[in-house]
């Protein structure tokens, strides 16, 4: 077939195979670019073909196998759309009901009540008990003063003693406090 014979094959048969290859591809960019290779695989190939080949139906041949190529891959690309949308839906369940279940309370109280039994066994032990006395059984000062035989002002030193070193130990956490409005 030389360049004029074939001219008048492609424009006899172009929009033949066009429809064809739309009819599966569904998309008439795709069935054009499938069509416009398959005429030049054919011209490319056409002198290893022997000479009695029905020419329409060996590019129709390959228009067939170039469609399925293209389905095969748009099979593969939406499988794998599938699979990321589901992983990306799971992931965003899994956050949601993570979030749901936190409670940054939960772990300020633990973490913070454990620091605050550390510093209160590392006090002289009448400062740890009137600090017990007044933060934890919320007792007055006068009421400890009584019990443990000292002046409210011995009470209000040994508040101000436990305090400061509770500052010093939970000082990481008071930022969070203030911006969390947890004060």
């Amino acid at each position: 077939m030389d360049l004029r014979q074939f001219s008048n094959f492609f424009n006899e048969y172009r929009q033949k195979f066009i429809r064809f290859a739309y009819m599966y591809v569904a998309d008439s960019m795709a069935a054009e670019d499938i069509v416009s290779e398959s005429f030049t695989y054919y011209w490319n190939n056409k002198d290893r073909l022997p000479a009695d080949t029905n020419v329409p139906a060996y590019v129709l041949t390959a228009v067939k196998h170039r469609c399925i190529d293209y389905l095969r891959h748009e099979q593969v690309c939406q499988d794998t759309s599938n699979e990321l949308y589901q992983l990306y839906s799971w992931e965003l369940s899994t956050r949601i009901a993570t979030l749901e279940n936190f409670e940054p309370a939960d772990i300020f109280t633990s973490e913070i009540q454990k620091l605050v039994d550390e510093a209160l066994e590392s006090l002289p032990e009448r400062t740890r008990l009137v600090f017990v006395m007044s933060r934890y059984e919320n007792k007055p000062y006068h009421e400890i003063a009584a019990v443990l035989g000292i002046t409210t002002k011995g009470v209000e030193f040994h508040i101000s003693k436990a305090t400061k070193l509770l500052r010093v130990i939970l000082k990481d956490y008071l930022p969070s406090f203030i911006l969390f409005n947890f004060v």
